[in-house]
């Protein structure tokens, strides 16, 4: 199925542009990219019910003919609404075919042919059968054994997901932990309650950086994403608000500039992967924003005059979304209970 809901609102080539849209059962909100090269354009998406359960459908996307193919056999059941969603990142179709996810716990599934089964189940409270709720993680390309979670109970954990064991976990906020973002090896960030942006060095467990700190008081930074084709910056967004903060890690405290041309709450942002000066951002003007932020002699002093390159519009509020880590060219959002592809 396929539909032109979304209309594109920039000046560019219109047959480049294209918009498709799977319709799942269930309003939709967590979503994640398959990277294995004998799997095409493979999405995963969670629903998001308010009710203890939940599903994950796996979509696959058909550029030719703009058709999406969705196999009930893999569809699974999970408790609670999926918080995040991530296919195993590597291309190498010689490993399993993982895919995590977060909520109550970290779990993770391998896919077969005809079936999605619970491969472990991951709990990071030492001290109770129970765990605090899981608001996020990265799977990190550079060490696919290795996941980086954040909790609502102030903690990071890293888990080496091949031995089903805690590496290390530490308290890195004082309030609960929203986002987290890995930025190279041993290193990643992680956004608060609390309303900061700290990295962390695993080879140095007892000190963080505080690269940002909220100008509003006693406001959250809800959404953080390391720029993995340039570790140098990052981008975060904060609670109930329409900017987009730009960060360099070289000039901690100050950003390096705010987008501000959404007209209601940001929702959730993404790079484009292996480029690293392109940011996609959404929220609930119901606007996608595409940004080149790449632009050499852009300042702080000017940002407020950065104007997005494209952008597209759409009939609700986005929730989330996600640049293809395999073709460049597409950009997946979720709102209400719509998958919906752009073709960039």
């Amino acid at each position: 199925m396929s539909s032109t809901e979304l209309s594109m609102q920039s000046p560019i080539d219109t047959k480049r542009t294209g918009v498709s849209t799977f319709l799942a059962q269930w309003p939709v909100y967590s979503l994640g990219w398959s990277v294995r090269r004998d799997k095409g354009l493979r999405l995963a998406v969670g629903s998001f019910l308010e009710d203890h359960s939940n599903k994950v459908e796996f979509v696959q996307f058909d550029p030719n003919t703009s058709n999406f193919a969705s196999d009930p056999r893999l569809t699974f059941d999970h408790p609670y609404a999926p918080t995040n969603i991530m296919f195993f990142p590597s291309e190498d179709p010689s490993y399993p075919d993982l895919i995590a996810t977060s909520g109550d716990y970290l779990r993770v599934w391998e896919i077969s042919e005809d079936r999605t089964e619970l491969k472990a189940l991951l709990n990071g409270n030492k001290s109770s059968e129970f765990s605090s709720a899981i608001t996020s993680f990265d799977w990190a390309s550079f060490e696919a054994r290795r996941i980086a979670t954040c909790s609502n109970d102030t903690t990071c954990t890293i888990w080496d997901v091949e031995r089903e064991v805690v590496d290390a976990q530490l308290v890195t906020h004082d309030k609960e932990v929203y986002d987290v973002s890995w930025g190279g090896f041993n290193v990643f960030a992680s956004v608060s309650g609390d309303g900061s942006v700290r990295v962390f060095d695993l080879r140095d467990k007892e000190r963080s950086t505080i690269i940002y700190e909220n100008p509003t008081p006693e406001s959250p930074l809800l959404r953080l994403e390391w720029n993995k084709a340039d570790p140098k910056s990052m981008a975060t967004v904060g609670i109930d608000s329409n900017k987009v903060v730009l960060l360099d890690i070289r000039f901690p405290t100050t950003p390096l500039m705010e987008l501000n041309r959404h007209k209601a709450s940001v929702n959730a942002i993404s790079w484009a992967p292996r480029i690293g000066r392109q940011l996609c951002s959404v929220g609930d003007d119901s606007r996608v924003l595409i940004w080149d932020v790449g632009t050499a002699g852009l300042r702080p002093e000017n940002a407020g005059e950065v104007e997005p390159e494209m952008w597209f519009g759409s009939v609700a509020e986005i929730n989330n979304v996600r640049w293809s880590p395999v073709e460049l060219d597409w950009i997946a959002i979720t709102f209400l209970n719509k998958l919906q592809l752009l073709r960039v």
